[in-house]
């Protein structure tokens, strides 16, 4: 994972409501475009940038490409946060 690619994959609200959409499971490309007054070819757009970022995972079912959270990113992103987070009482000794 870069983060180059995953923040600019962040940086874009259709995308950030994308991944919040996921939290709740894996959903089918068809099923995120219906939430959204974007072409198809808009929303394979979005994907590809979020799965370039590594932020989703795509399995393909049939006639159907299913989409979800790679959490593992998540939870590199969070660690790399964390680092910026005021020292703690403990800490300062």
């Amino acid at each position: 994972m870069g983060f180059p690619d995953t923040f600019k994959a962040l940086s874009d609200p259709v995308r950030r409501e994308i991944l919040l959409m996921l939290r709740s499971g894996r959903l089918s490309a068809g099923q995120i475009a219906d939430k959204f007054d974007m072409t198809n070819a808009t929303i394979s757009y979005h994907l590809a940038q979020l799965k370039k970022a590594d932020l989703v995972t795509e399995s393909k079912h049939k006639n159907f490409v299913y989409y979800e959270l790679n959490t593992s990113v998540f939870e590199e992103l969070m660690l790399w946060f964390s680092q910026f987070k005021g020292k703690e009482e403990n800490d300062e000794e």
